[in-house]
Formats: C-alpha cells, sequence, structure tokens
C-alpha cells in the first residue's frame, strides 16, 4: 500500500483532470488478453481492429503492455497540466521528457514482474533519444487513425462527466465521500489517503507528503480500480476508473417504460432512463446513441429540466444533464417496461 498525506491546504487544492493521452496508451490494453478487464468496451474496440491492423506502428505499441499484469511506462501519461488538454500539447510535453528516463522507466514496468524487456524496446533503448520520438509517432498515428474519429467524442463525454460528478461529491460530501465513491481501495483517516494494492510493488509501503504538491485525480476508461505512479518521487497522481462506462458499450438504448412513455412521451421518458441508469451525459452524446440529431435532443433536454426532472452541470465548454431526485424517482418507478 501506499499512503498520501494530506494536509488541509493540500485537500483543499486538489484537482481534477482527464487526458487523452493517458487514455490512448491504456487503451492498449484492449488489443492483449487483458481486454477482458473490461468486457463493456470489448465490442467497440473489435470494430476498431482493422484499423489498428494496418499500423506500422503496431508491434512497438502492443510491446508496451506488460503480459502478467496490465503496466505501462509511467513516463508515458505524464501528468496533465490542465483539466482537459488536447492530444498536441501532451504529445509535446512526452517528446520533451529527458531521454534518460526511458531506460528506468520501461525496466520498472517489466523487471518487478519476472518479465525480460520486450526486443522491440531492448533494441530502441540502444538510441533512446530515437525510440522516444518513435513512440510519440507511434501513438498520434493510433489517436488519429483507431481513437479519434469514433471513439474519443463519446470517451470524453464519460470523463468529463466523472470529473463534474467528483467534484460535486468533494463539495457536497468532503473528501471521505470522495475517496470512498472512486474506489473501495481507497480510504481517508487521520489526514492520510490510504491506496491498498495487490500483486508485485517495486518498492516498500511509504508515506508520501503532499507538501502543496498538488493531489490530481484522473478518472480513466481502462482502470479496473486504482493506481498511482510507480516513482514515488513523482508529483502526486491517482488514475481510477470512471463513472458511466456502460454508456461506451455498443448497444441500443433502452426501451422506457410504458407508463413512463405515457406521461412524459417517448422521447422524453427514453432520455431520462438512459441519464438514470448510465449515469451523466451531454446532449452531443445522447443524440449519438439515439441516432438523432443534437438539436431534437436539447428540446426534449429542455423541456425535461424545465419540469424539475433533470439538473445540469456545466463542464468547461460541455453541460451535461442528470435526473433530478424527482427524476429518478419518476424512473424507479416505473422500472419495468
Amino acid at each position: 500500500m501506499i499512503r498520501f498525506r494530506l494536509r488541509l491546504a493540500d485537500l483543499a487544492a486538489t484537482s481534477f483532470a482527464y487526458s487523452p493521452l493517458q487514455e490512448a496508451v491504456l487503451s492498449l490494453r484492449m488489443w492483449t488478453p487483458h481486454a477482458r478487464r473490461f468486457p463493456a468496451l470489448r465490442p467497440a474496440f473489435e470494430g476498431l481492429r482493422p484499423a489498428f491492423e494496418q499500423l506500422a506502428a503496431r508491434p512497438l505499441l502492443l510491446a508496451l503492455v506488460a503480459r502478467r499484469r496490465y503496466w505501462v511506462p509511467d513516463f508515458l501519461t505524464p501528468r496533465p497540466a490542465v483539466p482537459a488538454p488536447a492530444l498536441r500539447e501532451e504529445l509535446a510535453a512526452l517528446r520533451a521528457t529527458d531521454p534518460a528516463r526511458l531506460r528506468p522507466g520501461i525496466e520498472q514496468t517489466f523487471h518487478p514482474l519476472g518479465e525480460p524487456v520486450p526486443p522491440v524496446l531492448a533494441d530502441g533503448l540502444r538510441h533512446p533519444a530515437l525510440l522516444l520520438a518513435d513512440l510519440a509517432d507511434a501513438l498520434e498515428a493510433y489517436w488519429e487513425t483507431c481513437l479519434l474519429p469514433q471513439w474519443w467524442p463519446r470517451a470524453r463525454t464519460v470523463l468529463a462527466a466523472d470529473l463534474a460528478h467528483r467534484a460535486r461529491t468533494l463539495a457536497e460530501g468532503g473528501a471521505d465521500a470522495l475517496f470512498r465513491g472512486i474506489s473501495e481501495r481507497l480510504s481517508w483517516a487521520d489526514d492520510t489517503l490510504t491506496i491498498r494494492r495487490g500483486g508485485p510493488w517495486p518498492f516498500a509501503p511509504d508515506e508520501i507528503p503532499v507538501d502543496g504538491r498538488r493531489l490530481l485525480l484522473t478518472p480513466s476508461c481502462f482502470a479496473d480500480g486504482v493506481s498511482t505512479m510507480l516513482d514515488r518521487d513523482a508529483p502526486p497522481h491517482v488514475v481510477y476508473a470512471s463513472r458511466g462506462l456502460a454508456t461506451l458499450a455498443e448497444r441500443p438504448p433502452p426501451p422506457a417504460p410504458r407508463a413512463l412513455a405515457a406521461l412524459l412521451g417517448p422521447p422524453r421518458a427514453r432520455l431520462l432512463v438512459m441519464l438514470a441508469d448510465d449515469g451523466p451525459a451531454t446532449t452531443t452524446e445522447l443524440a449519438h446513441r439515439l441516432a438523432v440529431t443534437p438539436a431534437a435532443v436539447s428540446r426534449h433536454l429542455t423541456a425535461l429540466h424545465a419540469a424539475a426532472l433533470l439538473d445540469r452541470t456545466r463542464h468547461g465548454r460541455h453541460v451535461h444533464y442528470r435526473p433530478t431526485p424527482l427524476g429518478a424517482a419518476l424512473r424507479a418507478g416505473n422500472g419495468h417496461p
């Protein structure tokens, strides 16, 4: 386990962000046997497989994920500098990484697991600056070809909704409610955040003072628990499984119960069901799932909001809708089609 000691000022400065580069790197797990950990995401990634198979850098990308556990080198996922960075900004930070970090970062990914460094990476480490450039180029090509066209617009909505939810939980329920809601592996007591982890760990349990470095919490679509950087001297950064992943599954929207549809009309009833069952979403995400225009969805959301059945929360440029207690109760009272 690892413990972060947070003073009151540290807790107040705790921040939230999502990272396109982190999601690109961690999504490489979906092309390995580790994909079984994410059954809801597998259908969507099977649809991306033809594009992935055509990537020239596919062997290099696959080599980044350890076999025994789904670890990846930490230097590939630098801590986001802003809550919603653009991939080009994160790739620029990656390309500016000191090449001397590559060998320890790669070895630390594989050696604690009893695995050798994959040959394509071991060969590249003879010229670390060139390997770093190749890795950045490979991730950029993977993003542009496989993730950006369809996956990222939907995933970004889920991650932004999670950030809004966590910030609201911290404001309304405090640190205990925040950390307990993220994962059962997190616990908060005596001004200390404890992360319990199983399996091999490259250093002994330790207590790390945050000391003004700001704890950063980052949701991911490709985490099934919580993790932190393997380098204990790195700025404090916790990655956790995002809420709302069911909305990314390739499946039709749920049918609206007959009684609810009779009361609200079928389109509005279906929207209320989707938001109650799958969590907050934006107009664009709902329109994508329903295969209709955002303008059509917006009209229905406005009507549901006016009827006090939905709340709206703005996060950056995005507005997320979720049921009010009245809307949730209405959905719960109409649980059968």
